[in-house]
């Protein structure tokens, strides 16, 4: 197998699809820690910190993931996706709109990146203002994903997509709820 083979045949194509569809996964479950964590809600079995440290590992697997993605899109010659257009939104040749989504999301996350590592030079509010943001790349590298992904409109992906969508949403509603509990109990 020469290398033009390997530039020009399935197996990029496969690890795109793979890393991408792994990716959602570990960032819709990194979402999720997340916004759990902020509940405060902890026990015996299960302490805050386990949670945090899941979240903080499962997000730096992520990033692992979110650079073999990248890798792999560009490296691959069957689509002219070029290196700057990962970084720069809505710049690509090949669906624009959804390759521009991607790109903020990794803007996004390089931001909360950066800033998470810096968190202990940081105050609070500052760093809490830009890892909102997570929030946002979660979604936009949904829809990323939902156009430009192959096998999103297969049952399989929709049902992944949908699983993904579903569990953020419990999360979210979860921690709104527990707020909203905690409120009634310290008054």
């Amino acid at each position: 197998m020469t290398q033009a083979d390997i530039l020009n045949g399935p197996a990029l194509w496969f690890a795109n699809r793979g890393t991408g569809f792994v990716l959602l996964v570990l960032l819709t479950l990194s979402t999720m820690l997340g916004v759990l964590s902020t509940a405060r809600v902890t026990s015996r079995l299960w302490p805050r910190m386990l949670t945090q440290g899941l979240h903080r590992n499962v997000s730096l697997l992520a990033v692992t993931f979110l650079a073999a993605h990248i890798t792999t899109a560009v490296v691959d010659t069957f689509v002219d996706i070029r290196w700057w257009n990962a970084f720069v939104p809505f710049t690509g040749a090949y669906k624009p709109l959804w390759l521009g989504f991607g790109s903020f999301a990794l803007d996004l996350l390089l931001a909360v990146s950066v800033t998470s590592l810096l968190r202990h030079r940081m105050s609070h509010k500052p760093w809490r203002a830009v890892h909102v943001m997570a929030y946002a790349a979660w979604g936009m590298g949904l829809l990323h994903g939902m156009q430009m992904g192959t096998d999103a409109a297969t049952v399989w992906g929709s049902a992944l997509n949908l699983g993904c969508i579903a569990a953020v949403s419990v999360s979210v509603l979860a921690r709104f709820g527990l707020l909203a509990h905690s409120r009634l109990v310290t008054t």
